[in-house]
């Protein structure tokens, strides 16, 4: 078969056009199109000029205003580029969603006033208010979930063939509950992963490009266990090295002491849970938790976007350089870590997501960290826990590959963790309020059962996207 000739779809007996191929029309939708890292994203698209790549981009958003002044950053990004790809703006998701070949799912449920909110009720009951990890990341699923499961539902409908790109947080939690209507064609992505793997290979002195990364675990909850060169293990000889550990994020954020404990780099967002009364202290301290930053930073990024007479991708780059700057300040501080490194300002899901579209259009197999459905990768978890670890990419999508069990301590979190989101799964699929306090109260970094129906209590008066739990 000829690549870019018509085919027979076997489900509706029509033809379509096949991706990938010379003059194919590769159109994605971004669902959140208004969301501050969209830039990212199209900035990615611009650098690729190959066959089969994405000729038109929908940006889709609830916000007609954060729409324009996005689309108007996209706009100078692709000024001198006479192949940038086509933008067009929708406020109708299924209009968005038609004659899709990729959707990104980016949408941010409540918005940065809502996790302003989640950070606020939790830090008032003493626990973890972070966006993805704790009580924060419960409440934030909790009115996430139903969202997603509703445009899984219409991608299922309305463009069937397309694969769906997930970026929505908590990004595990949400890859599988969007996978229970779209299967294995709906994968999760997140740069954490990646950006662990690149500066310990570059501390190492290795290629990030050649080297291969022994990571598993849940989103935001995972480890290195190796790095692999030419075939060596060369992790024993970083965690051998205090002089090389303190050299890097993670080995300033966690310590060298406990790293070689471990016998592993833990992902930077184990530091809630390693650090866990260190990290809520700092954050009660703060004068404004991160969520309440960012609202207020980006209310004011999107006012002076919305200008016409504003340069707006200046207005952009200056602020995703404080934003990026800012990331994790007080773990940092909490830890004596110091400032990020130049290299790790610049982003990374964005070139994750075109290495995964590169590799499902042209079927150019490659190999990229993933949250997918576990089948038999990890014996602790069922087959459809969707779980984060290195999968083989090609045309048929993603496949997770086979990894050594993890130890004793990582998978009693794990698995504490995966039925924490199962229980927030339950609780959107029925209303129940009682499986939602069984979410918080099963939670790790929660401690008690009354603090949990407290959290809910909390969380159903201040977001009206929790009406339903009864």
């Amino acid at each position: 078969m000829i690549e870019g000739s018509d085919v027979v779809d076997d489900r509706t007996g029509g033809r379509r056009r096949r991706r990938g191929g010379k003059g194919a029309d590769v159109r994605l939708t971004i669902l959140g199109g208004g969301g501050f890292r969209v830039p990212l994203v199209y900035g990615a698209l611009l650098g690729d000029h190959g066959e089969g790549r994405v000729t038109r981009v929908v940006l889709h958003d609830v916000d007609d205003r954060r729409l324009y002044a996005v689309a108007r950053v996209l706009a100078d990004q692709a000024a001198g580029v006479p192949d940038a790809p086509e933008v067009s703006t929708t406020t109708d998701l299924d209009e968005a969603l038609r004659g899709a070949d990729f959707v990104f799912s980016a949408i941010r449920v409540g918005g940065l006033e809502g996790r302003a909110n989640d950070e606020r009720i939790a830090l008032a009951e003493g626990v973890l208010g972070q966006e993805t990890v704790g009580a924060g990341g419960i409440a934030y699923g909790l009115r996430t979930v139903p969202v997603a499961v509703d445009i899984a539902r219409r991608v299922a409908r309305l463009a069937p063939d397309a694969w769906v790109i997930n970026f929505t947080n908590p990004a595990g939690l949400v890859t599988e509950a969007m996978s229970r209507h779209l299967g294995d064609r709906v994968i999760g992505i997140c740069d954490s992963p990646v950006g662990l793997g690149r500066r310990i290979a570059r501390v190492l002195g290795a290629d990030p490009r050649e080297a291969w990364t022994d990571y598993v675990g849940l989103n935001h909850l995972g480890w290195v266990r190796g790095l692999y060169v030419k075939g060596r293990d060369e992790l024993p000889r970083l965690l051998a090295d205090p002089a090389l550990l303190g050299s890097f994020e993670e080995g300033r954020l966690f310590g060298a002491d406990w790293l070689r404990s471990l016998g592993a780099v833990p992902n930077e967002y184990l530091h809630y849970y390693y650090y866990n009364r260190e990290t809520v202290r700092a954050y009660q301290q703060a004068g404004k938790t991160r969520g309440a930053f960012l609202r207020d930073q980006q209310a004011r990024f999107y006012t002076q976007a919305g200008d016409p007479a504003t340069p707006a991708l200046a207005a952009w780059d200056r602020t995703r350089a404080e934003r990026e700057a800012t990331y994790m300040a007080e773990n940092r501080e909490t830890a004596g870590a110091g400032d990020r490194d130049e290299e790790d300002l610049s982003g990374g899901y964005e070139k994750v997501a075109l290495a995964l579209m590169r590799a499902i259009a042209r079927d150019e197999r490659t190999t990229l960290i993933l949250d997918v459905r576990n089948r038999s990768t990890l014996s602790a978890l069922d087959r459809d826990a969707v779980i984060e670890v290195p999968c083989l990419v090609d045309a048929q999508g993603a496949h997770p590959v086979s990894v050594d069990p993890l130890p004793d301590h990582a998978t009693g979190l794990v698995c504490a963790v995966k039925a924490v989101e199962r229980e927030v799964l339950r609780a959107a699929e029925s209303g129940s309020r009682a499986h939602a306090v069984k979410a918080f109260a099963l939670h790790p970094l929660v401690d008690s059962v009354n603090a949990a129906r407290r959290l809910v209590d909390g969380y159903t008066a201040v977001h009206p996207g929790l009406a339903y739990l009864k």
